[in-house]
């Protein structure tokens, strides 16, 4: 019987162990909040997500403090963007001794290039257009199975779900921006982050600021813009989230404008906001976009 016993509680005891062993969420560190949201659609509960750099932050600039090196330390997953967003993550993912597997969730995306200052650059912000954010769902699928082959079918059920929400918003953005003629499809933006918005969806976007808000316009790209704002009497401009309205108020005031609500564009807003999810942002911004390009020209 003493031994019966003490089997049983030999098996107790492990039980548990075992258990949290196997069901534990995957620990998934994304760069920005715009892929945490992805990143959370496919995985939900069995997904334990953490960003870098959270709601209305800037990854352009961004910093990586010792507790990101630890964080990412005891991840399972790092989902990026690439395309050149993130120039800081590879030496943090280095400096942490992460053992994981990074993703990449751009991989597979046809990148824009961009003339800045006579150089030819790539556009990180790929999302912009929802056909990409479907890739990178898919690539962020494929490394949550892998990760996890025996919750691979639950991972792919709900990409899917996702995915057909997506497919949905999609269509109604192409609505939307229809429902605009098209001289008067011309927005104005802090910084150029919505290149794939417009290629996708026949709108010109312009921008004081080149693809990073790392630098900063000069006077004359300034005086420039102002001109053509009143040539093409873009009656209403708009700032990101993750910048400082100065500049947009500037213009606006240069170029007799006003100032629009804020748009997102590298980052969501937090949970209490109009741009919580990368489905609640393009629903924001398309709105926003509608209303201010239906006042052009007038």
């Amino acid at each position: 019987m003493k031994k019966f016993l003490a089997l049983v509680l030999c098996a107790l005891t492990l039980l548990p162990f075992s258990a949290s062993a196997e069901n534990h969420p995957l620990k998934v560190v994304a760069t920005f909040s715009i892929l945490g949201d992805l990143a959370k659609q496919v995985g939900g509960d069995l997904v334990e997500v953490q960003t870098l750099v959270g709601p209305d932050g800037d990854a352009h600039t961004y910093k990586p403090t010792p507790r990101d090196s630890e964080t990412l330390y005891g991840a399972d997953l790092v989902v990026e963007n690439g395309l050149g967003m993130e120039g800081w993550v590879s030496r943090l993912v280095s400096a942490s001794g992460f053992k994981g597997v990074v993703v990449i969730a751009s991989t597979g995306v046809m990148p824009r290039s961009m003339d800045d200052e006579g150089n030819s650059i790539t556009d990180p912000h790929a999302w912009q257009n929802i056909s990409n954010a479907r890739i990178y769902v898919k690539n962020i699928t494929k490394a949550l199975s892998e990760a996890r082959p025996e919750q691979a079918a639950a991972f792919q059920k709900r990409a899917e779900a996702y995915d057909a929400e997506l497919v949905k918003l999609d269509a109604w953005v192409k609505t939307e921006m229809n429902a605009v003629p098209d001289q008067q499809r011309k927005i104005i933006t802090s910084h150029d982050a919505f290149g794939y918005f417009g290629a996708a969806y026949s709108v010109t976007f312009m921008a004081p600021q080149g693809i990073s808000t790392e630098v900063e316009p000069t006077a004359t790209q300034v005086a420039k813009l102002v001109e053509q704002m009143k040539a093409e009497k873009v009656r209403r401009v708009f700032f990101e989230n993750m910048a400082s309205p100065k500049l947009v108020k500037q213009l606006a005031k240069d170029a007799g404008a006003t100032v629009g609500q804020p748009v997102y564009s590298d980052a969501l807003s937090h949970a209490d906001g109009p741009a919580a999810t990368y489905v609640a942002m393009f629903r924001h911004n398309v709105a926003l976009f509608k209303d201010a390009m239906l006042l052009n020209g007038k």
